[in-house]
């Protein structure tokens, strides 16, 4: 298992109710790389947070373990199935682009 995969499994388990439901898949191409992860249903709330800032959260610092390996790194976040079919919105898996000055600045380094 990659570092950024352990990484992001930790971390969502830690946010969980139900760790041992935690899917955490890794897919490489010419974009970079793809984080997909598959979670409880009830927990969606938890990972993606209030206005969705703990997936951003989550996606900041994943990019910034990305820029360590000189990797794109992105996450998806699937809706679980017995999910509340909320909008897309709310669990977009779009993250604003940024540069690694910017990444640095949202974590206060």
């Amino acid at each position: 298992m990659e570092k950024d995969q352990e990484f992001l499994e930790y971390v969502i388990k830690s946010l969980v109710d139900n760790p041992d439901k935690v899917k955490v898949s890794r897919q490489v191409d010419e974009m970079g790389v793809l984080m997909t992860l598959d979670i409880d249903a009830a927990d969606m709330g938890k990972v993606i947070g209030r206005s969705g800032n703990t997936a951003k959260a989550i996606r900041t610092l994943l990019r910034v373990v990305g820029m360590k390996n000189n990797a794109r790194v992105n996450l998806k976040i699937n809706e679980p199935q017995g999910g509340t079919g909320g909008s897309a919105k709310a669990y977009s898996t779009e993250a604003p682009k940024k540069d690694v000055d910017e990444a640095m600045d949202d974590l206060k380094l």
